[in-house]
């Protein structure tokens, strides 16, 4: 648990941004030490409506708890941050079956409106949170957050800091991958070890209760917990969330031999997700791995979250699999049409697909910006020819092409897709997906996109060539590119080859660290693509790696120079 001390220690970094009164107010809650023994995890909220929020906290028993017994905390919502005007109140009980968390679904709120809140467990109250409805009506600007792929032993979430010192940002938009499963042996368990950020429990998580540690570690940091405080999230996850690469019936890393039925990590993953998170309980009728969503942000945008990973998913193609069988262009052509063009391999769920097709017909009455919330890349991108590349890289070693690269160099010599965990992999799931929006006239979507640890700005298209919008991916923030292991000049050059060799991809960048801040207003969308300087130590700067203008038209999408 972090003491009195760290929290005074690490807000000196705070000090190198533009320090708001909001932040100095949360700090100042965060160096009471009676907060942090009885709310080390902060406050968080999220899943807004027009008139509703949901509240979360979660408290720890300063002392032994007897089984079964349950615990009284106060919540309390208003309009000012002194709590003059209280708009409502109440007490909620929590216990060890949902791990002492509190959540608060508050009902009948004003909508468009900024609110604070607190909570009170015996006579220690937490900091205050801010959080806000969705608005109503005319609405002229709307400033996203876009964040994904925070791994914990990767470094310090800096990118976290810097999103709740901006007082623009209205909604954070987290696209999955917010813990990681991995031990103190697993990704990212090098540098983890170098900075003093290891993974607890140390072990692989798998059992309810270490998914339930290890969004505690997540929580506790200091980072998180300003962000959270300070907006509110609208979160969907992706894989690591459970565990790495997940399809329906099991997932790439989960050995079910070992580690026991697939079905039961994943509940156990989803449940801890549920209680650590400001997300909604699912309606009536709905399980736990039905998290599919819709938001209406005045008469500005709409945005509706996908489900890729639980409900629909078949598994992912494996090249080792194929690779080795292509010999020759029909060998490349059977494994395309039998394989990857397989329409037997699905990606959403037929019930998923029906929800995305009530809100694209929605969606077509109305708001100026279609905001697609996707956790995995949607634009097509296949491997260049990298074979000079990776002889420059092997150049006077023993071993000129190590066995990973020689299939990533089959790959760039049959012009395949560089990752087949992402819709890359299920083409023909993407083209229902682009079917079900033409259905309704739209082909102005705007695709949100996490997963990948790069920025990108990418053009979509459907497989005849019909223009679908634009795809706005973020790095992680902390998660590292696949290609830095190469060196910062040969992943450079990696970036440059992506997008020459991709038509759809207009730029990428796999080197950074940040997030993007999306501003839209009726007439265009402006995403800064913002990167961390240092994630090594808390001490860092931020600057602008890009800006990307996308212009609205009457229905249709176009950049101009940012």
């Amino acid at each position: 648990m972090s003491s009195r001390r760290d929290f005074i220690k690490s807000s000196i970094a705070l000090s190198m941004l533009a320090v708001t009164p909001w932040s100095q107010k949360v700090l100042a809650a965060l160096s009471d030490p009676e907060v942090i023994k009885n709310f080390p995890y902060g406050v968080a909220s999220g899943d807004p409506t027009h008139s509703d929020i949901v509240l979360w906290t979660r408290i720890e028993l300063q002392k032994k708890y007897a089984y079964g017994d349950s615990y009284a905390v106060q919540w309390q919502i208003a309009e000012d941050q002194d709590f003059k005007s209280i708009v409502n109140k109440g007490e909620v009980l929590t216990n060890q079956y949902c791990d002492f968390s509190v959540k608060v679904d508050v009902e009948n709120l004003q909508s468009g409106r900024v609110y604070y809140y607190r909570f009170i467990y015996g006579n220690v109250i937490s900091e205050v949170g801010r959080t806000r409805t969705l608005p109503k009506g005319r609405l002229d600007a709307l400033t996203l957050a876009i964040a994904s792929c925070s791994n914990y032993p990767f470094g310090y979430f800096n990118a976290y800091e810097v999103i709740a010192t901006d007082e623009e940002i209205d909604f954070v938009l987290h696209l999955g991958d917010y813990i990681y499963e991995y031990g103190i042996d697993g990704y990212g368990s090098s540098t983890g070890i170098e900075i003093g950020r290891n993974h607890n429990p140390s072990h692989e998580i798998i059992s309810l209760q270490d998914y339930r540690q290890r969004h505690a570690q997540y929580k506790a940091d200091r980072s998180s917990r300003l962000m959270h405080a300070a907006h509110p999230l609208i979160a969907i996850w992706d894989d690591h969330e459970s565990t790495n690469n997940p399809y329906m019936h099991g997932a790439q890393n989960h050995q079910q031999d070992i580690e026991g039925s697939w079905e039961s990590r994943r509940n156990v993953s989803l449940q801890a997700y549920y209680e650590w998170m400001p997300v909604r309980e699912p309606k009536r009728g709905f399980n736990r791995s039905q998290l599919w969503r819709s938001f209406e942000f005045g008469d500005l945008a709409s945005m509706v979250t996908l489900e890729t990973r639980h409900t629909g998913r078949e598994l992912q193609i494996d090249y080792a699999e194929h690779i080795p069988a292509i010999i020759d262009d029909n060998d490349l052509m059977k494994f395309s049409e039998q394989v990857l063009w397989d329409s037997k391999r699905t990606m959403l769920s037929t019930e998923m697909q029906g929800f995305v097709s009530n809100c694209f017909s929605k969606m077509a009455h109305g708001k100026r910006w279609n905001l697609i919330a996707n956790q995995i890349p949607m634009a097509r991108t296949h491997v260049p020819d990298v074979a000079n590349l990776l002889s420059s890289l092997n150049q006077g070693k023993d071993n000129p092409i190590a066995d990973e690269q020689a299939q990533f160099k089959r790959l760039g010599e049959l012009n395949l897709p560089l990752y087949t965990d992402t819709w890359d992999g299920y083409p023909v799931a993407r083209e229902e997906f682009y079917n079900l929006a033409k259905q309704y006239g739209l082909s102005d979507l705007l695709v949100l996109t996490g997963d990948s640890h790069s920025f990108w700005f990418n053009e979509l298209y459907d497989q005849n060539g019909n223009n679908m919008g634009y795809e706005l991916g973020t790095a992680g923030i902390t998660s590292p590119g696949d290609f830095e292991s190469f060196g910062e000049d040969a992943a450079k050059e990696m970036d440059r080859l992506l997008t020459e060799h991709n038509r759809e991809v207009l730029w990428t960048d796999g080197r950074h660290r940040g997030f993007v801040k999306l501003s839209i207003t009726p007439d265009q969308s402006v995403a800064r693509y913002l990167t961390i300087s240092n994630i090594l130590s808390e001490r860092y700067e931020v600057s602008e790696l890009k800006k990307v203008v996308i212009k609205q038209n009457q229905g249709e999408l176009n950049s101009v120079p940012g």
